[in-house]
């Protein structure tokens, strides 16, 4: 790490009482910023998918687990590979844990691949993770979702994070949210994808925390330092 600058104990509280004022007004703005969101309207899901897991088949409302919404993380795994990709399992060790208290308040989170359950539930017992985890690969979800792109896709161009991306790899990543209104119907309320996918990875926030940040800026891409859990030095 370099050489920073150092001051006086009032210095720093005099500079920091600066910070926390800012700090206060990027709350207030996400505090809306969670408002405006939740008042997007909801779009009825007319399509009937179904999901592979440890239970046999489900349909997208079974996938509610008896709650009333649910939040789907769009784990980069596609069908031939023999392996999650590095960045989606960086998200998922946050997952473990949560579960429990998303449910006390009416809240499913599971993860949605297109490989099939025999290569999830290894991969998932290769990383000790415990959280639901589902295979669509026998229908269009991932596609549907923008986070999965046919060979067609990949060659014209396809839409990701509501732009247009020429040639998109056949995997992305993301987080679609649907809500039931205590029928059978399910809604599509919400999407994010890329950076908007920060806040849900702790490391990073506790990263952004610390003097050297996420200390990325140098490397030939960001998170090249990036490895599985199990495959750090």
């Amino acid at each position: 790490m370099t050489a920073h600058r150092v001051g006086t104990r009032e210095e720093w509280t005099a500079a920091r009482l600066d910070l926390m004022a800012r700090e206060k007004e990027l709350n207030h703005l996400r505090d809306e910023l969670a408002a405006q969101r939740r008042a997007l309207p909801w779009v009825p899901v007319e399509e009937a998918y179904r999901f592979d897991g440890p239970d046999g088949s489900r349909t997208l409302r079974e996938l509610f687990d008896g709650r009333s919404q649910l939040l789907v993380y769009h784990f980069m795994f596609g069908p031939d590979w023999d392996e999650g990709c590095p960045s989606c399992s960086f998200w998922a060790d946050n997952f473990d844990g949560v579960g429990v208290h998303l449910a006390h308040r009416d809240v499913t989170l599971v993860a949605v691949s297109r490989a099939d359950l025999d290569r999830l539930t290894a991969y998932q017992q290769r990383m000790g993770w415990t959280f639901p985890w589902y295979s669509s690969g026998q229908s269009t979800f991932n596609v549907d979702y923008h986070v999965s792109f046919t060979p067609e896709q990949q060659a014209a161009g396809a839409d990701y994070n509501f732009a247009h991306m020429e040639h998109p790899p056949d995997e992305l990543p993301g987080i679609s949210v649907f809500a039931t209104d205590g029928t059978d119907q399910v809604f599509h309320t919400y999407s994010t994808y890329a950076r908007g996918l920060d806040p849900i990875n702790g490391a990073y926030q506790l990263l952004d925390l610390v003097p050297a940040g996420r200390d990325e800026d140098d490397l030939p891409h960001k998170a090249a330092w990036l490895r599985r859990h199990d495959a750090y030095d």
